[in-house]
């Protein structure tokens, strides 16, 4: 569910092009991505991302409380910067490839925080696990796309996952059991 306040929502408002319906958003896989760290025994912080994934907005401009967020992606499509790490990540001691790892989100709630701010709560499935996160986010922009000439809204996400709750507790505290997301979404209105 996505809901803002008044002018973030005006400003949503005029991106729409039908105000009297649900209005389908398709994530812009190219200009989406999920960003990753984590702390390497206290000498590093590493990196890695997830982009090209699958997900929609359904924004109700007369009823935002009606609205809601989805996402999914294979676990398999992370990237590292380093092929042997990749490869330790798809391990049992990590994300077993014996499992099924799409990682999916699905929006339940929000708490609207300030002009262009708000708290999403949603269902987080990641290595069979599903548990509540609350993604901090901040509606970027909302308007017609210069060059695609369609409505299109950007929003920026941020969330600390635990990652033992999640059954990826290998090598804590060693390695940072905290992981901070950045999360950096477009969508354009479907069709």
């Amino acid at each position: 569910m996505i809901r803002l306040s008044s002018a973030a929502f005006a400003a949503a408002l005029v991106a729409a092009p039908a105000l009297a319906e649900p209005v389908n958003y398709v994530l812009d896989q190219g200009h989406s991505q999920i960003l990753f760290q984590v702390n390497h025994l206290g000498y590093s912080t590493t990196y890695g991302m997830f982009s090209g994934f699958d997900g929609q907005i359904v924004f109700d401009a007369e009823a935002p409380a009606a609205s809601s967020v989805t996402v999914s992606f294979p676990v398999a499509t992370m990237l590292t910067g380093w092929e042997a790490r990749y490869q330790h990540f798809m391990s049992p001691d990590f994300f077993d490839p014996a499992k099924d790892q799409t990682v999916t989100f699905t929006s339940t709630g929000i708490e609207v925080t300030g002009e262009n701010t708000a708290k999403i709560t949603g269902d987080l499935t990641l290595n069979g696990v599903t548990k509540s996160v609350v993604l901090d986010t901040v509606l970027n922009q909302a308007g017609e796309h210069p060059m695609e000439k369609k409505a299109w809204l950007g929003f920026t996400a941020t969330t600390t996952l635990v990652r033992s709750e999640f059954g990826l507790g290998a090598f804590t505290p060693y390695i940072s059991d905290e992981v901070p997301l950045t999360i950096n979404v477009e969508a354009g209105v479907a069709g």
